[in-house]
């Protein structure tokens, strides 16, 4: 098992957590990694491009001249790609699709890749219990410069009525917080160190385990 130090809020190492190895010791696969960042990022996107092609264009559908007798190229509508104003050939549409699919357990175990990497880079963090007694962010900054994450990019796991953290950490630049049971890869991966209670920690580890 893979133990991490236990630090209190005022940096002070106060003891040792084990971790399971099923979900902080896993070897890391690059590529199942990029597969599901490719996924995830894939699946947030939305079809807003989009352009008209003949069929949309409004206007009048006849003829614009005669076919022969005028020297000029001959033509059947306005709204040909080739007139301005016309519509769009192979323009983008919103009607497009971008969903991948990656299995559950191939996201899980990813997720799991990327938790076992912030281990074994001294990347997660974790403390006694991450409690404010006030949502100030004062408060939070002068607690985040007395840990390891000083500094960093750092994403905080916190329970769903940690609201407090939550509120104080709004207004911190390169800290952000998740919930302990949404956890992903983009945002783990974004963000330099993970901080995290004990109690988030058997969190994580009852939800994602398996």
């Amino acid at each position: 098992m893979a133990n991490v130090k236990v630090y209190n809020l005022e940096g002070q190492a106060v003891g040792d957590l084990s971790l399971v190895d099923s979900l902080f010791g896993v070897e890391v696969n690059r590529a199942l990694v990029h597969e599901a960042v490719v996924a995830q990022e894939a699946n947030s996107r939305v079809a807003i491009a989009h352009t008209k092609d003949r069929s949309d264009v409004v206007g009048s559908g006849k003829k614009p001249w005669k076919q022969k007798g005028t020297g000029r190229a001959r033509h059947g509508t306005k709204k040909s790609p080739i007139w301005k104003g016309g519509g769009v050939t192979f323009g983008p549409r919103n009607i497009r699709n971008f969903f991948k699919k990656l299995n559950k357990p191939a996201r899980r175990k990813a997720l799991a890749m990327v938790l076992s990497d912030k281990v074994a880079n001294d990347r997660l963090v974790v403390v006694e219990d991450l409690i404010l007694t006030e949502a100030k962010t004062k408060i939070l900054t002068q607690t985040l410069t007395k840990l390891p994450v000083n500094g960093k990019k750092t994403l905080i796991v916190l329970e769903a009525d940690n609201i407090p953290v939550a509120r104080a950490a709004r207004n911190i630049p390169n800290v952000e917080t998740i919930s302990s049971k949404s956890l992903n890869v983009v945002d783990l991966i974004n963000y330099d160190y993970l901080l995290a209670g004990k109690q988030s920690i058997a969190t994580i580890t009852e939800t994602y385990q398996r």
